[in-house]
């Protein structure tokens, strides 16, 4: 399994916590050589998620192909698999709280997250429940009630908990649900591993929104219990490599799919 190490800029204090969205702007001022405005790249938290050329670290990370996910003791990782047996999410499990990370691919001039919270809220009034604007640890965010199929209760609102982080060229999303959603000593280990997430989101041109989807390692694919499954992945991931997935998920495609879980 590849480890990654993370640069970290001498002048920055690791205590605060305050959200650095300097990079967010679109446009620097005027170039003095050429008199043009000069296109800046939106950037993470200098204190994560990460891209792949930031990283410098000796965190063991699990190798998703365009995301490396940290597993910390205690937690099981579980990956979520469409119908078309695209690999489309990890999340994160500790006791009875889960954080499901989406990747996506995102403009290069401007970030998406501001545009997605307003449709997370709009989509959930929709559907029965509710979100409101929150500010947390990685900058906005939104503390939400989801309708959910409880077992012998039917559907009931659940409390959930949005949070999205701005890259260069992609957009990280993650969903909080469990007691993690609303209690911040429960979330703490769950918001120390996205902190930790690495993005890598390759020079291929894809629309804004984009599903990144991930790859499971070979190690993974064999450890499956249903050879018919892992089969079909390995050989969806062998056609995706070679250009011939007609259609990729995007923000608004998501469903939620089989999972497959692996134990650290």
């Amino acid at each position: 399994m590849p480890l990654f190490r993370r640069r970290r800029d001498d002048d920055i204090d690791e205590t605060s916590d305050e959200y650095d969205d300097e990079g967010l702007d679109e446009f620097d001022d005027d170039d003095e050589e050429s008199g043009e405005p000069e296109i800046r790249t939106p950037t993470p938290s200098p204190r994560g998620p990460w891209d792949i050329a930031d990283v410098d670290d000796e965190v063991t990370r699990l190798d998703l192909g365009t995301l490396q996910v940290p597993v910390p003791p205690g937690c099981e990782i579980r990956v979520d698999v469409q119908e078309d047996h695209t690999v489309t999410a990890a999340t994160l499990v500790q006791g009875n709280s889960t954080l499901q990370i989406h990747a996506f691919a995102a403009p290069r001039t401007e970030g998406i997250w501001d545009g997605v919270r307003t449709e997370i809220i709009d989509s959930l009034r929709g559907s029965g429940g509710s979100a409101e604007p929150a500010e947390g640890p990685f900058g906005p965010e939104l503390r939400a009630r989801i309708p959910a199929e409880v077992p012998g209760q039917g559907v009931q609102l659940q409390p959930a908990r949005f949070i999205g982080v701005d890259g260069p060229r992609w957009f990280l999303r993650g969903l909080f649900t469990g007691p993690a959603a609303t209690d911040p000593n429960q979330a703490r280990v769950l918001e120390s591993a996205f902190r930790d997430v690495v993005v890598d989101r390759g020079g291929e041109a894809m629309a804004p929104r984009d599903l990144l989807p991930l790859k499971l390692p070979k190690e993974a694919l064999a450890a499956m219990t249903d050879p018919t499954m892992a089969a079909r992945l390995a050989a969806h991931q062998d056609a995706a490599e070679q250009g011939q997935q007609q259609q990729k998920p995007t923000l608004d495609m998501l469903e939620r799919g089989p999972e497959i879980t692996e134990t650290r």
